[in-house]
């Protein structure tokens, strides 16, 4: 084994590592301002497990050859929710799934924070009425539908 042919680049490193500090020049320390506190957006950890939120159902509208239906969902818990994800299920008067769609929201969703979720289904004549079944990374959503946030 010729394990000298790597000698000149650990004397390298090492000459590298170690005179770094010998030769920098002395500066007069800078003085520094308090850090700011971080803002109640920042990072919030997820919660596992149930979660609640409140959902406000906008009007569902014809554009085009799609039913296209507006979310507005808050975040009630106490953590963060991570993936929420909203699954739309459409049916006929025979309770047959004619339609769908499923969205997800990538950004965390912090405490109080509200997203809109914009569900988009094929339009078909048969579809008689729809319904929405929410979760997330960490387990299970508990939606509660109302006309206005608090």
């Amino acid at each position: 084994m010729n394990r000298h042919v790597f000698a000149p680049a650990v004397a390298f490193l090492v000459v590298v590592l170690f005179s770094g500090p010998a030769f920098a020049q002395a500066t007069q320390a800078k003085p520094t301002t308090p850090a700011k506190p971080l803002p109640t957006s920042g990072w919030v950890k997820p919660v596992k497990g149930l979660v609640t939120v409140e959902v406000i159902r906008g009007a569902t509208k014809k554009v085009g050859n799609e039913v296209v239906t507006v979310l507005k969902v808050k975040n009630t818990s106490s953590g963060s929710i991570a993936l929420l994800k909203v699954d739309e299920y459409w049916y006929d008067k025979k309770n047959v799934i004619v339609s769908g769609d499923s969205k997800a929201v990538r950004q965390p969703i912090n405490p109080g924070d509200i997203v809109e979720v914009t569900c988009t289904s094929p339009y078909n004549p048969a579809a008689y009425q729809n319904q929405y079944f929410f979760s997330h990374a960490n387990g299970q959503v508990k939606a509660s539908l109302v006309k206005q946030f608090k």
